[in-house]
């Protein structure tokens, strides 16, 4: 029986070692980024595109139901989405938690999805964001700039808001990358390939490095029954991150539910403070 049971292993990493060889030689990217390349329904929201080191980024924008009516804006909200998704699925509904405050919301599609040129790789994704933080800067002016992010998109609003002046910060199930894969994902390959692809993400999408550098009110929404990214990983960034924050609990919920009436209602509550604290600078 112990002989079998060493062939078995034995199987099994000749077979996961050379999977292991290519993600190190960089299907990381795609494994940790992906590409989405759907027919998506923008629900009325625009496509704008910027560039960032010679590549197309394709950014969608719209308004929430303050700001609409021909209504100038008094704030922008750069919109970071999950990996693997699109900007222009969520945007409409990420303006409309916003609700009566005049915002006008961009969302930025990752390199090698929907209209933004590849590769898709995740070095890619910071200079992307720093482009279109930098191209809605020169609209806003003086006019505040907060960030709405969910799942993987906290890496890349945490990354900038350590970078550039943010208003705030709206971070749902944020996900420390290295320590997710290693401690959630590698166990049932021995690490084999949970040990490339870690090493393969880029410094500047670590959220435990990072946090301690940002200084902006955040507001983070924590799922509790989050099997993707378990509610444990969420607390390591909470706890690291250094600027004034609240935390909006949803016990049972997992990683894709809507919020709870609950979780919504505090969510408009804390909107109206990340508001008012911007609004008083």
């Amino acid at each position: 029986m112990k002989r079998r049971k060493l062939i078995r292993i034995g199987l099994v990493l000749l077979i996961l070692l050379p999977t292991a060889s290519l993600i190190s030689l960089g299907c990381a990217d795609r494994v940790i980024l992906g590409e989405n390349h759907d027919t998506v329904d923008p629900a009325g929201a625009t496509s704008t595109l910027i560039h960032a080191n010679g590549r197309a980024i394709e950014c969608w924008r719209t308004r929430s139901p303050g700001a609409k009516n021909g209504r100038e804006p008094e704030a922008y909200v750069l919109f970071f989405v999950g990996k693997a998704d699109r900007a222009d699925r969520w945007i409409t509904a990420v303006a409309g938690a916003w609700g009566d405050k005049h915002v006008e919301v961009w969302g930025m599609n990752y390199p090698g999805s929907g209209g933004s040129e590849g590769p898709a790789k995740l070095e890619n994704v910071p200079p992307s964001a720093l482009e279109e933080y930098d191209a809605v800067k020169q609209i806003a002016g003086q006019r505040p700039i907060f960030i709405h992010a969910g799942s993987f998109g906290t890496t890349a609003a945490i990354y900038l808001a350590a970078h550039r002046p943010v208003a705030g910060m709206v971070l749902q199930n944020p996900a420390p990358l290295k320590q997710l894969i290693m401690g959630n994902y590698g166990w049932w390959n021995l690490w084999i390939l949970a040990g490339p692809v870690a090493s393969k993400i880029p410094p500047e999408l670590d959220s435990i490095a990072n946090a301690p550098n940002c200084k902006t009110p955040a507001v983070f929404i924590s799922a509790g029954a989050d099997w993707v990214i378990p509610a444990k990983y969420h607390k390591l960034v909470i706890n690291a991150y250094a600027g004034e924050k609240r935390v909006i609990e949803m016990p049972g919920m997992g990683h894709d539910s809507p919020l709870t009436h609950e979780a919504a209602e505090g969510l408009a509550k804390d909107l109206d403070w990340l508001w008012q604290g911007a609004k008083a600078k």
